[in-house]
């Protein structure tokens, strides 16, 4: 007797439209990112101007994931003149980020307003909304089309912001490789619908047997001619960050 085996198809085979086969490979990606716990990294950054000149910043980072979304601390080493600065950022699910900015000079602490988030961070071409962590929930999703990119055979698709005014950008075009869901690369529309930067990711490592991380990753701002790349090193997961770590109040306090 032959036997028949009924395999459970992956959602984005049995997705139909765009926009479903889009929902299903950001739902995939997102799985694939999450479910580190925590994180910490170190990271140069490393600003190029219109003629190639060069400026750097040092700074770490830590990571946790709550159940809302992500917390995250950005603490500046160098140069002097921003050193022990922090960036804390809450992502949320559903609600706008929250992010605060600690001013060692000032010795206080300043709310990043929601109008300002698509402002340069520390004058490089990342902006405050760059700088926060992705969260799925807050994008609608179109597949676009199968390509190569990078050598890589990839998935392209558009997300754009269910709320328009969260987000300095009016749409996003990103590539992520088939195998492995890991971001290639992101086109960024400004809100008069022009290409603003793209963002491509290099030098992907995997922690844990599962977690890839870039080491390297690029924007590049086509209409000031301004680079700003992000080397990352020195990961370590699941290393018990808590949460309490991740207020404003502990921003005066962290070194």
């Amino acid at each position: 007797m032959a036997v028949v085996v009924i395999l459970a198809w992956p959602a984005i085979c049995r997705a139909q439209t765009p926009e479903q086969k889009g929902q299903a490979i950001a739902e995939e990606a997102d799985r694939r990112y999450s479910g580190y716990g925590d994180f910490t990294s170190r990271l140069r950054m490393v600003l190029r101007n219109k003629q190639g000149q060069t400026s750097e910043r040092e700074l770490r980072v830590r990571t946790l994931e709550v159940e809302d979304g992500v917390k995250s601390l950005c603490i500046f080493d160098s140069p002097a003149d921003i050193k022990q600065t922090i960036l804390l950022t809450h992502t949320h699910k559903k609600q706008q980020d929250d992010q605060w900015l600690y001013l060692p000079a000032l010795k206080r602490v300043r709310r990043i307003a929601a109008q300002n988030k698509s402002g340069s961070f520390v004058g490089s071409e990342f902006s405050y909304e760059d700088i926060a962590t992705h969260v799925l929930e807050k994008y609608t999703y179109r597949w676009l089309r199968d390509e190569a990119c990078d050598g890589q055979d990839c998935y392209v698709m558009e997300r754009r912001p269910i709320d328009p005014h969260d987000s300095g950008y009016t749409r996003q075009i990103v590539w992520l490789d088939k195998e492995q869901y890991r971001t290639i690369k992101v086109d960024y529309y400004d809100r008069k619908e022009s290409l603003l930067k793209t963002l491509t990711f290099k030098d992907y490592g995997k922690y844990l047997d599962r977690f890839w991380r870039p080491g390297d990753m690029n924007m590049v701002n086509h209409q000031t001619g301004k680079s700003s790349q992000l080397l990352w090193s020195d990961f370590a997961f699941r290393t018990g960050l808590a949460e309490n770590e991740f207020n404003q109040a502990s921003l005066t306090t962290i070194r």
